[in-house]
């Protein structure tokens, strides 16, 4: 009976987002949906699928891959400070909007449950804060999958509510337990597991590296170091008693830290949302006895007030996303985040173990949660509207201002860069004054910075001197300077001091050595010298950052009859494209064509998604 289970189980999988595409149904995540067939295939309606026995460990399994590829999804980026900007005012950053998000789903969340407890509806206000608190990360990640907002502001600020939305509340209903259950050995084992990841995190940083060097498709180390890291953790998380869930999130992060290839990081999501993740949003559904709720008077006369208390405890988001975002999608973002449901069960399980929550309120938190898990997301892309979209320019710092510099400043597209000119030298900031916006600095560092000389995407050392370029290079590689190129004429062949810089990822530029290679180009190849001389076609890098092209082959491009691709640069190597050359994030893409298509082709795939 279970293997026909299962069958059903992966046939409704398989179908469900087939019927949605068909119907045009895209007002509704995936996960919501499959949801909702659950409930229909399960005990309330149909009873075709019975959740026991192997159902139900496929289904932890595909909680378990769900929350590691959620800890996954967290970018760390977010969490350095960000660079001074002179476009206008500073825009809050995600880390700390999500941060003063949840502080105030927490003040909120306590306030109703002290309600809940003043009309005698629940004596429990700090575990119904915990259940009030909780969001389902999984569905939320889904529901901005869907609309391509996980690498974009707003993506990650609700992302990263929603992860503490996950992460606090498994912590906090390990210690309510260990101190309700009159145990505080939970307590102090909760270190274990944090140190557990920190351990695992050190050990594989450094060979990380040389098992992608070793790697082969009959092995796939890197899936088997994914797995391996969320038992780990999922082991030591169920020995010190907190939920298995935690540690498989924390995992995620592990893996995330380590730095995985984009091939790993697909791997692991086909592997998840193709199998395993289904399963057990299918089988959630199925779990629910909605028959027994509604059969219930004061059960159902419950929920309206639950349901309430899920959305108010998250009104207090809108004011602070509307911080950033406008006041539509600050609405949006408030609804998403009201998605309740992957915590609700397993919290009502350990509210029914230690004998705080009766059945009627358990059935009252469910069905108000599952209302919630259905509601949320179709509100969310309901209001929801694209933010505008700032392409953004790469910021070019040139310091020395000469007859080398001052052209190639004037002849970069003011659509693409953003370019700073700096001299130290008087009569030359009064030569070329007039002609581009050029500023007057000594070449120290403490000027330098006073001029925000390193806050750019690419620094151009073009002074005359050799030492002094050497100097200025030294300087931003101490600011970690994103790219560096560093112009030497004459190279002195006694010095090894270019090799240094070379060897630290300074590109070094010589006269003689450039002018020789343009010589031999004329020579061997006139027709390539043409296409950097004409003012239609040119030859162009771009780099694809737009997740939705990763895993795409080269020839199913939008736009690649436009464009003529020639190399692909990837991991400080050129790959030869084909037809079948799989795009990865990361790429670099160069490629000849019209200039009239480049910025629209750039926005495509630069787009941070």
């Amino acid at each position: 009976m279970e293997s026909i289970s299962l069958l059903i189980v992966l046939t409704a999988a398989f179908l469900t987002p087939l019927l949605m595409a068909h119907f045009h149904i895209n007002s509704i995540p995936t996960a919501v949906a499959e949801i909702l067939v659950g409930i229909v295939l399960g005990k309330s309606v149909l009873g075709w699928v019975r959740t026991g026995g192997e159902m139900g460990s496929l289904s932890e399994l595909g909680v378990t891959i769900l929350i590691f590829l959620s800890g996954m999804e967290i970018d760390f980026s977010l969490f350095k400070p960000q660079p001074k900007t002179t476009d206008g005012p500073k825009q809050p950053n995600p880390v700390m909007l999500a941060i003063t998000g949840f502080l105030t789903i927490i003040v909120l969340s306590l306030g109703f449950s002290y309600f809940l407890q003043l009309i005698h509806f629940f004596n429990y206000p700090i575990f119904a804060t915990i259940l009030f608190t909780t969001i389902a990360l999984g569905v939320v990640i889904a529901a901005l999958k869907e609309k391509e907002l996980l690498r974009q502001p707003i993506g990650q600020t609700i992302l990263l509510i929603a992860a503490l939305g996950e992460v606090v509340p498994l912590v906090s209903l390990t210690v309510y337990s260990a101190l309700a259950g009159k145990s505080d050995r939970n307590l102090w084992l909760l270190l274990l597991l944090l140190l557990a990841a920190l351990f695992l995190l050190s050990r594989f940083k450094r060979i990380y590296g040389f098992l992608a060097t070793i790697d082969k498709s009959t092995t796939q180390l890197d899936i088997r170091l994914a797995f391996f890291l969320v038992f780990a953790l999922v082991t030591v998380a169920s020995r010190v008693g907190a939920e298995s869930i935690l540690g498989a999130f924390l995992a995620g992060m592990v893996m995330k830290l380590l730095g995985p290839r984009q091939e790993t990081q697909d791997k692991l999501t086909s592997l998840g949302y193709g199998f395993f993740i289904p399963i057990f949003f299918i089988v959630t559904g199925a779990n629910l006895d909605l028959k027994a709720l509604v059969a219930d008077p004061k059960s159902l006369s419950l929920i309206p007030l639950v349901l309430i208390g899920f959305f108010i405890a998250k009104i207090g988001l809108i004011p602070v996303l509307r911080r950033r975002f406008k006041p539509q999608n600050a609405l949006a973002g408030g609804f998403l985040l009201t998605t309740t449901i992957t915590l609700v069960i397993p919290t009502l399980t350990v509210g029914r173990n230690l004998d705080i929550l009766s059945d009627q309120q358990s059935g009252a938190f469910t069905l108000a949660a599952v209302i919630a898990c259905v509601a949320g997301p179709i509100l969310f892309n309901t209001f929801f509207q694209p933010e505008p979209e700032h392409f953004k320019k790469t910021k070019v710092t040139f310091i020395g201002g000469n007859l080398l510099t001052v052209p190639i400043a004037q002849h970069l597209s003011p659509d693409r860069y953003e370019v700073k000119l700096l001299t130290d030298k008087p009569e030359n900031y009064h030569t070329y004054n007039s002609e581009i916006n050029i500023a007057l600095a000594a070449y120290t560092e403490s000027a330098l910075k006073a001029a925000d000389a390193y806050d750019c995407d690419i620094m151009v050392l073009g002074d005359f001197d050799a030492d002094t370029n050497y100097d200025l290079a030294t300087m931003a590689l101490a600011e970690k300077v994103p790219r560096i190129i560093a112009r030497f004429a004459p190279k002195d062949a006694t010095s090894d001091r270019y090799d240094r810089l070379r060897a630290q990822g300074v590109e070094v530029f010589n006269a003689l050595e450039a002018n020789v290679a343009l010589l031999r180009s004329l020579i061997e190849t006139p027709s390539t010298l043409q296409i950097l001389d004409d003012t239609v076609a040119g030859i162009y890098e771009i780099t694809v950052r737009n997740s939705r092209f990763a895993g795409l082959e080269l020839k199913n491009l939008p736009f690649i009859d436009d464009i003529t691709v020639s190399q692909i640069y990837r991991n400080k190597k050129f790959v030869a494209p084909h037809g079948d050359t799989q795009i990865h994030l990361g790429d670099h893409l160069i490629f000849s064509g019209d200039k009239h298509v480049i910025r629209d082709i750039r926005e495509q795939v630069e787009k941070l998604n």
